[in-house]
């Protein structure tokens, strides 16, 4: 065997082992109007919400009205402002914010996210950002799922 083929061999080896001992967590996802895929969470400090799962938002988001009772309850913190390019093209300047944790269909939790926050009435996002930290995730559409890696167990 040539040495190539052979670390090749061992290096997928590896990282089939190390998925497996990960604690893969798969978490069902609601659809809405046939293309929109919710998670059911809790945010941490703000309670129950159900987050648009978008791998196209760089950003999670939270709302107004969400953040004021992440400050009531002392988990969230301001960070700086950042200009935001929207789905719709538009640019905005919008706050940015660490809150606590997430919880994710009750078996994943996620700590120390950033979020941006948007208007109250907005969709509250499960964004990128906080993806990352679950990697690797796999986006099933059936069934509808978001399995997810490195999850600390809540």
């Amino acid at each position: 065997m040539k040495p190539f083929i052979l670390l090749s061999s061992l290096i997928y080896s590896y990282s089939i082992a190390a998925l497996a001992d990960s604690e893969l967590q798969s978490i069902p996802m609601q659809i809405e109007n046939n293309h929109n895929f919710y998670v059911t969470s809790t945010i941490e400090g703000a309670g129950f919400t159900s987050l648009l799962v978008d791998t196209g938002s760089g950003y999670s988001t939270i709302t107004e009205s969400t953040l004021r009772e992440l400050q009531k309850s002392g988990n969230a913190t301001y960070l700086r402002k950042l200009k935001g390019v929207m789905a719709d093209g538009s640019v905005r300047k919008v706050s940015i914010y660490r809150i606590s944790a997430i919880n994710i269909g009750e078996r994943c939790q996620i700590r120390d996210i950033e979020v941006a926050v948007f208007p109250t009435g907005t969709r509250q996002i499960l964004g990128l950002n906080t993806l990352r930290k679950v990697a690797p995730f796999t986006f099933s559409i059936n069934p509808p799922s978001l399995t997810l890696n490195n999850c600390n167990q809540v």
